[in-house]
């Protein structure tokens, strides 16, 4: 109990802090004359990346970037409404893979196949899997965020495991079931969005051989897998307890909880950190059958189809895809899709942590690459939201799910 209050005291402590620091940061204007490329990018460590890698690119083509920090919401809707405009107002963007099919079926991107731009073998294959329409690259895998295991050293090691033995979802229960009986909390989710509700169950789901949608992106959810699968995860969350991406991280780097789905884009362990990731295994128990179950939320690089100045950003998104450039980018939280970054003895020797997302990587799987994926989500996700605060049973609620989803990519047709 002296943990949770401890903890609950140090996330009001940092809420206000950051409160105070906050505000939007001085808009960059330009009057020497040099051409600026506009980069509207995703908020956070993802931006921040690129921010220290133009510097080198802006002294070199003589030219200055401008980068808008946008939220997630933010920066789709900024791309999808900007793409009705004769002339674009990005020059670079950041694109979730899960927008890939409303972006190609509305003509928001550039055929980059068309510029001369094509992907190396030294990226992660898996990861280009949504870069590709029509034969074309329309993407570049940019930073490798997928779903990792984020655990606390110390608590599983009160629970007698250790990182290389989760070798299981069984596993990991077993820790959070004994995580709560000593105090902690165990399995830590987010349930502040419907979005967030699926994200956090897909590598659950997965692992018992499910998924939401099947090869003809019609719903799967009223299943075996799906039903078990959800058993399962009402036990795991029986251990823990619902938090926002900040509080999540602070409650397991603070030795407050044992387990979480996390990101690499969230924490970047070091030697002496107290958290650490692995890849999910794609296993339920130790002898069982192992799927891919570590998820994408790769944030890829585009240039939109208005844009006016294509011939220099191709050139921008070439140096920001260079091995080179990114292996640099690891020393301030980049995360490559590159084998030459993620299996660099340097590299490994001092953030041992890529290796576990290179393994992620490798056996990642992109969310369902269909333009009413928002829309589906937020059904299932409003239907889980229901079973896990016991409003309805699994069986109603996921043939709720079954026939609402059903009826919507019906009535789009």
């Amino acid at each position: 109990m002296k943990k949770k209050k401890t903890l609950i005291l140090f996330m009001l402590l940092t809420a206000c802090l950051l409160t105070a620091c906050g505000g939007k940061k001085k808009e960059e204007t330009y009057d020497d004359g040099l051409p600026v490329l506009t980069l509207a990018l995703r908020s956070g460590i993802y931006s921040d990346v690129i921010r220290e890698s133009v510097l080198n690119f802006e002294e070199r083509e003589k030219v200055h970037c401008k980068i808008l920090e946008l939220s997630e919401d933010e920066l789709h809707s900024g791309i999808a409404d900007d793409a009705a405009n004769e002339k674009g107002a990005y020059d670079l963007c950041m694109v979730d893979g899960s927008w890939m099919a409303d972006f190609t079926d509305k003509g928001v991107l550039t055929d980059l196949s068309g510029l001369g731009y094509e992907l190396d073998e030294d990226i992660i294959p898996a990861t280009t899997e949504v870069c590709y329409y029509d034969g074309s690259v329309y993407l570049a895998p940019y930073y490798g965020n997928v779903t990792v295991l984020l655990f606390n050293k110390s608590i599983i090691q009160r629970a007698g495991y250790d990182a290389s033995q989760l070798t299981s979802l069984e596993d990991v229960l077993a820790v959070c079931e004994q995580a709560k009986k000593d105090g902690n909390f165990g399995f830590m989710y987010r349930g502040d969005s419907a979005n967030n509700y699926v994200v956090d169950f897909l590598p659950v789901l997965s692992s018992f051989g499910g998924w939401v949608v099947d090869e003809d992106l019609q719903p799967t959810v009223n299943t075996p897998e799906f039903k078990e699968a959800m058993e399962f995860y009402l036990k795991l969350i029986a251990t823990g307890k619902a938090e926002n991406r900040d509080n999540l991280v602070m409650a397991i780097a603070n030795n407050a909880a044992a387990v979480a789905v996390g990101w690499p884009g969230w924490y970047t362990p070091d030697q002496n950190s107290a958290a650490d990731y692995r890849a999910l295994t794609g296993k339920v128990k130790s002898d069982s059958t192992a799927y891919n179950a570590n998820v994408y939320g790769i944030w890829t690089l585009g240039i939109p189809s208005n844009a006016t100045q294509k011939e220099l950003s191709v050139k921008l998104l070439e140096y920001l895809m260079d091995a080179d450039v990114q292996k640099a980018t690891v020393s301030y939280g980049g995360v490559p899709c590159r084998y030459s970054s993620l299996t660099d003895e340097g590299i490994l020797q001092k953030y041992p942590q890529y290796e576990a997302v290179r393994s992620a990587l490798e056996s990642g799987i992109y969310r369902p690459i269909m333009v009413e994926w928002p829309q589906f989500y937020e059904i299932l996700g409003e239907e889980m939201g229901n079973i896990i605060e016991g409003k309805k049973n699994i069986e109603t609620g996921l043939q709720d799910a079954q026939t609402r989803l059903d009826e919507m990519l019906h009535t789009k047709e």
